[in-house]
This record gives structure tokens, sequence and C-alpha cells, in this order.
């Protein structure tokens, strides 16, 4: 029996798999924000009640893996770059361990994203499957044979803060990045990115002096979307309809996520890119972006294929349980 575990901001699901990928309990409780103990007792807690629920008599202890917003630093072995800020400095991986009893495998949500769609998802069959997460952020995820691929470093994968890639007449100008720099990938395919297409489009995108100057980061970035711009769906209902904001806006989207996934295509060569999050839904990309990308992929052929999840929201649990492989 494999349990995972999705580590998230606002809640910690559970998942029981069995060894052919069928889902058995599911559960979640919040996640106590702010508090490293307590989100270690929640853990400990949600794997008891999955065990208990989901296993039988006479069983040996579930496997368990985790994924989190963040990573295991290969230098410190505790977590850096995580969202859920107060994991940052512990050993996760070894404090489970040691509460549980057994070992625990920790990996970034989106090698968890990009493990679940490569062992039964959209990837299956695929010896590299990339999983891209579109959606608030811009991240990715790698499987190599099934496993999640973490590197040297323990950012494999982190194709959003990389520069967008040949840059066009017509792109806008780099916006600042919560990482500090400045025209990342994620600030041009976010979700506030596609919005902020729109805006343009729309003929909103002066930013404020008094914004510009403020040193906010976060208000720069989100320079030209207003409050009650729409979000991913309104915006592909809007084009469907003949917006022409709304279908420029889109159309500048396709074309930089097919020059950022050429990029990728060009490093890693993968049999399979996979999209998640909430922009995964725009169902144009699957036919815009492939035929776009060729202009940049080095090759007379590209075999990669671009698929929508198969699993959707529970692909993190799920490929939390799949680090432990067969």
């Amino acid at each position: 029996m494999r349990i995972g575990i999705d580590l998230g901001g606002s809640k910690i699901e559970g998942i029981v798999i069995d060894e052919r990928g069928g889902e058995g309990v599911r559960l979640r409780v919040p996640t106590p924000r702010g508090d490293y103990r307590k989100t270690l007792d929640a853990i400990v807690g949600l794997v008891a009640r999955l065990e208990s629920v989901g296993g039988r008599a006479g069983d040996p202890p579930a496997t368990v893996g985790v994924g989190i917003p963040g990573a295991i630093s290969p230098t410190t072995g505790v977590v850096k770059n995580a969202n859920a800020t107060w994991l940052i400095g512990h050993p996760l991986d070894r404090d489970l361990g040691e509460r549980l009893a057994r070992p625990v495998r920790v990996a970034n949500d989106a090698n968890c994203f990009a493990v679940s769609e490569a062992v039964d998802g959209a990837g299956a069959g695929g010896r590299v499957v990339f999983g891209v997460i579109l959606g608030t952020g811009v991240g990715g995820g790698i499987a190599i044979e099934r496993r999640a691929w973490t590197g040297a470093n323990a950012i494999a994968g982190e194709w959003g803060h990389n520069p967008m890639p040949w840059p066009q007449d017509e792109d806008p100008p780099g916006e600042p990045c919560y990482c500090g720099l400045r025209g990342c990938i994620e600030t041009y395919l976010s979700g506030v990115g596609l919005a902020r297409a729109y805006a343009r489009a729309a003929g909103r995108h002066a930013v404020p002096d008094a914004v510009r100057g403020s040193g906010d980061a976060t208000a720069v970035a989100t320079e030209g979307v207003l409050a009650a711009d729409p979000d991913a769906a309104a915006i592909t209902a809007l084009a469907e309809a003949g917006d022409p904001a709304a279908t420029a806006g889109l159309a500048g989207y396709a074309e930089r996520l097919a020059r950022a996934l050429a990029s990728v295509i060009n490093v890693l060569d993968p049999d399979v890119i996979v999209l998640g999050g909430g922009l995964s839904n725009i169902s144009r990309l699957y036919d815009d972006v492939p035929r776009l990308w060729r202009r940049w992929v080095f090759s007379d052929h590209v075999a990669t294929a671009l698929r929508r999840n198969r699993h959707g929201d529970s692909s993190g649990v799920r490929g939390a349980a799949w680090l432990w492989p067969n």
C-alpha cells in the first residue's frame, strides 16, 4: 500500500493507492499555516488515519511520499524555495521519518505531478515526461522512466524562472518577478500574465507613476490588470465569441508558450509534455502550440506530444504516492 501526501498552503490531502494505481481512501485536513511542528503533527495524524481506514490487519506499514511547494536542498538537507515558508530550513523528510518510524520521500509538487502523469496519466508510455504547471505561478517537473528527476541542485524543471526565449518586437517589456529578476517566463505565462496580455490588447497597459515608483513588485507585475478583468476561462469564452482583445491576448499567450516549451525541447527532448494547472484547460493550446513551436525547435520534425493532464488536481497527491516505485 502506498500513501501520498500533498502539502498545500490551505490543505493537506492524503490518498491510498494500490499496486495498480487504484485509489482507495482520500482524506483532507487544514494546513496549520505558519507552524512547522503542527504541520508535522497533521501529516503524521493523516497517515495514521489513512492506514487505519485503508489498510488491513497484518499489512506492512505503507510507504509514504510527500509533495511540497519547495524542495529538499541536496547541500543542507533542509527545505528551500518553499511557498509554505514555515517549512524552510527544516529537514522535513527526516523529521517525518522519525515520527513515522519509516523512510519518507519528499519531492517538489511539480515533480509529483510529472511522476503521476508519467506512471498512469497523459504521459504513460513516455520515457521522459516534462510536467508543466500553468496557474498562479509557472512550474515544471521532470519524470524519467517514471521517477522524479530532481537534479544536482534540486531545481530540475524550474523553467518558469528562465527568461522568455527569442524575444519578439511585439513582446511587452519584461516585468518584475517575485524571484528578484525581470522578464521570467512566469511573468508571461501565469494567470496574471494572460490577464495582462488581454489588458494590453484591450488598450490598458500603462503603469501609473505612483505604482511604478512604489517599489512594490507585485503591484507593478499586475500592471494593467483590473480586479474586474476576466480570468482564463472567461477570456477563452470571449475569444470564441469573437472578442478581438481576447483573441489577440490568447494568440500572444500561445505563441509565448510555444517559444518557452521549444527551449525545453531543445534541452531535454522529452517524449511528452503534459500541461496542468488552471490554464491547461484552454483547449486551443493543444493545437496552436505544437504548430507554433516548430519554428524554434532545432529539428526537422518534432515528435514530442503536448497533452492535457489526465488526473487533474489529483496528480500531485498520486505522484507523491508513486515516489516509491514498484
